[in-house]
């Protein structure tokens, strides 16, 4: 049988140890506290500082009993081994991870053809880290697009941008960042979002685009596209403008491809010239990856897609970074598969099926007027009713969040800012049970809150935030 004689002493070789593998001092952790805004001067063990973590995050809120947030709140396990063996992959390297890079494009062929693109081959599009980056994007191809057409006045004329005042905060940030003016169509009466014709009567030869939103977030409908660009043709035929259209479906974009067929928003408009989705939000994704498409390659101009010699390959990228994990990609693409169009849209339609009867049951209450039902995105919005004197709906979300639940309360912008509602946002895993459980708490606080000499909610500002 085989066997060794062992090594030789003289110039033996060491294992090297990595410093994290290191013992650190019982002692200190069992006497030592950190300090919280500094680096403590030793280590400690990793069970230590994984408990005193632990500890603190405790009072954190529960992420599924948030009703503000649209983000994914629940994968399967599988999802989460998947994501876990793919942390460490750098998304950028596509040289080094070619089949994690595959994933991401069979994800944009997918998208394109569940988009209509004209010819899903042909449509260009990439991962992003959200929405937020994704709408950056393609605010950034429309700006150049408009600057290529205008060589001779630009720079010099300033490029604007046309959008209904209730878009997400990405789009005020990118007009701030890229020097774009942002031209707002106001909120009028009972319409809380755009409005097609104010839309096109605000555009003119510095107009980059019109943005619209199929789920808007303060009150989840779906803005009409399909109208909008008919007011743009319109305009067109009128003066020549030939203004092209982006479509911010964060949300959704992952909805009325599965519930609302019938419903014309997508690349089959020939307008539409990008769309931008959540991949964490309807998508069904832990946060955070979006996705951005373009409906051909003339849509995204190519001086903005970088082509790097990175680690021995030749990689096209469009992104503002550059370093990201390739795991939410691949959850995406194994949602994709694990899922397909039927199983979207049973879990999109079960989640609608919440909202709507969860929207009933508060209108039942008697106490609220129902804004939107959830009949577009799952989504719904409420406020109290003329004659409820007593409390507001921030008295509302703040006595809510003393058995755990997370409903946002806040004010509309410009136009409405008389009006302060309730939104609830029902995503998968928020499921009838705890629907039903929501409406008992709230049924239970009625009779407390109409006791109320007058709402008691001082600072409305701190009571809650609208978290898009």
């Amino acid at each position: 049988m085989p066997f060794s004689e062992g090594t030789p002493r003289t110039g033996e070789r060491r294992l090297s140890v990595n410093p994290f593998y290191g013992p650190a001092n019982p002692l200190g952790d069992m006497a030592e506290a950190p300090p919280t805004h500094r680096l403590p001067d030793q280590p400690m063990a990793p069970a230590t500082a994984h408990q005193l973590v632990r500890d603190e995050l405790m009072l954190d809120g529960n992420a599924r009993l948030n009703l503000a947030t649209f983000v994914t709140t629940w994968m399967e396990p599988e999802a989460g081994i998947l994501m876990a063996e793919c942390r460490d992959k750098n998304m950028i390297d596509k040289d080094e991870y070619p089949r994690t890079a595959e994933l991401e494009r069979r994800c944009v062929a997918m998208l394109a053809d569940l988009w209509n693109a004209p010819d899903p081959a042909t449509a260009v599009g990439c991962s992003t880290t959200g929405s937020s980056e994704a709408c950056m994007l393609a605010g950034m191809a429309l700006k150049r697009r408009w600057a290529q057409r205008n060589a001779d006045r630009y720079p010099g004329a300033r490029p604007n941008l046309v959008m209904g005042v209730n878009v997400q905060v990405c789009w005020e940030k990118f007009c701030n960042f890229w020097e774009v003016e942002a031209r707002l169509v106001p909120m009028e009466g009972e319409r809380f979002h755009l409005d097609p014709q104010a839309a096109a009567e605000l555009c003119d030869e510095n107009t980059i685009g019109v943005v619209g939103i199929l789920g808007s977030t303060f009150d989840g409908s779906y803005e009409p596209i399909a109208d909008l660009c008919a007011a743009l043709d319109g305009l067109q035929e009128r003066t020549g403008l030939d203004v092209p259209v982006h479509v911010d479906g964060a949300s959704g974009a992952m909805v009325a491809p599965f519930l609302d067929e019938d419903l014309v928003w997508d690349f089959r408009l020939p307008r539409v010239a990008s769309i931008n989705t959540s991949g964490h939000k309807y998508g069904l994704v832990y946060p955070g990856v979006g996705w951005a498409l373009w409906r051909d390659a003339e849509a995204l101009p190519e001086e903005l897609v970088f082509r790097v010699n990175y680690l021995g390959g030749d990689m096209p990228t469009f992104a503002l970074n550059f370093s990201r994990p390739g795991a939410q990609v691949v959850a995406q693409y194994y949602t994709f598969l694990r899922l397909g169009r039927q199983g979207y849209r049973v879990v999109q339609q079960a989640a609608r099926d919440v909202a709507t009867e969860l929207a009933g049951r508060v209108e039942a209450l008697g106490d609220f007027r129902l804004l939107t039902r959830g009949d577009e995105l799952p989504v719904f919005a409420f406020t109290t009713a003329p004659d409820v004197k007593a409390y507001d709906v921030f008295d509302v979300s703040r006595r809510l969040r003393e058995s755990g639940w997370l409903v946002p309360a806040y004010t509309f912008p410009a136009n409405r800012e008389d009006l302060s509602v309730l939104r609830v946002v029902c995503r998968n895993g928020f499921s009838t049970d705890l629907a039903e459980l929501l409406a008992q708490d709230l049924e239970r606080l009625l009779p407390d809150l109409r006791r109320q000499p007058r709402p008691l909610t001082e600072d409305r500002g701190a009571a809650t935030s609208f978290h898009h």
